[in-house]
């Protein structure tokens, strides 16, 4: 989602969801991996994936991964409503 004409403190929200716990850590680790392997930055995420939402910021990009009743409760879509959708899967 871009965000960047709405805010100063990022340009993009990331924003996705695994169905369990263990989905959520495999997603977050993933992630975690592919940007040390790529760009050599250690990436801290905040969060337990007990907790259902993790969050990473790499300052221009923030990725959030929920689990689908965090999600549905934090409405971060609904929320930056006025953002830029560029990619949506399912």
């Amino acid at each position: 989602m871009d965000i960047q004409e709405l805010t100063t403190f990022t340009d993009f929200f990331i924003i996705c969801n695994g169905t369990s716990d263990r989905m959520l850590q495999a997603l977050a680790t993933g992630v975690r991996e592919f940007i040390k392997s790529e760009y050599g930055y250690f990436l801290t995420i905040e969060g337990e994936s007990r907790d259902g939402w993790m969050v990473a910021d790499l300052e221009d990009i923030v990725i959030h991964f929920f689990s689908p009743e965090q999600r549905n409760y934090y409405k971060l879509e609904h929320l930056w409503a006025k953002g830029k959708v560029i990619l949506n899967l399912q």
